[in-house]
């Protein structure tokens, strides 16, 4: 009996010492890994980090951008809006005009002299030369200013095109 309590105890004592190998093999083995792992955490920390701030970046330079849009959209619609009111004006001016112009030369063609008498004639056809000037200067300002608005309208278009432009690009840079 004593020989198999003997036998026992050796056989417990060297797996005892293999288990304590095993287990110091294992926390040397685990000791240098983990100092690897420390430098690759370090790094996907710094990774994210500088993933967070670019986040933030973008989001902030979205909003601007969103921002410059709504008020290039805003000074558009409000030119639009101008050329549309000086476009009728000039309808109006144009076909004012074209009366004018009608009436002096129904007036100057003697079609009718005995009508009207010489002299209320003669006065009726300088009265209508001035407003013919005057109806002829309101027309080339308002084309004046329609050409202004159109060509202003045209340099607000280009650059809402341009901020549109930088948005696509910022949404395809936060899908990579």
């Amino acid at each position: 009996m004593t020989r198999r309590h003997t036998l026992g105890a050796a056989i417990g004592i060297v797996v005892f010492a293999c288990g304590a190998f095993a287990v110091r093999g294992s926390a040397q083995a685990q000791q240098p890994s983990g100092q690897d792992v420390l430098p690759a955490l370090l790094q996907e920390v710094k990774g994210l980090r500088a993933a967070m701030e670019q986040m933030a970046t973008s989001n902030a330079h979205a909003q601007l951008l969103v921002g410059r849009l709504q008020l290039q959209e805003g000074r558009m619609n409000g030119m639009i809006r101008r050329l549309d009111t000086v476009r009728d004006d000039l309808a109006k001016a144009d076909g004012e005009y074209a009366q004018i112009t009608g009436a002096l030369k129904t007036l100057q063609g003697d079609s009718s002299p005995s009508e009207i008498p010489e002299k209320d004639r003669d006065t009726a056809v300088g009265g209508l030369r001035q407003e013919v000037q005057r109806v002829k200067a309101n027309v080339e300002r308002l084309r004046a200013e329609e050409a202004q608005l159109t060509s202003d309208l045209t340099a607000e278009q280009a650059r809402w095109v341009d901020i549109n432009q930088r948005l696509d690009e910022l949404e395809r840079s936060l899908k990579k």
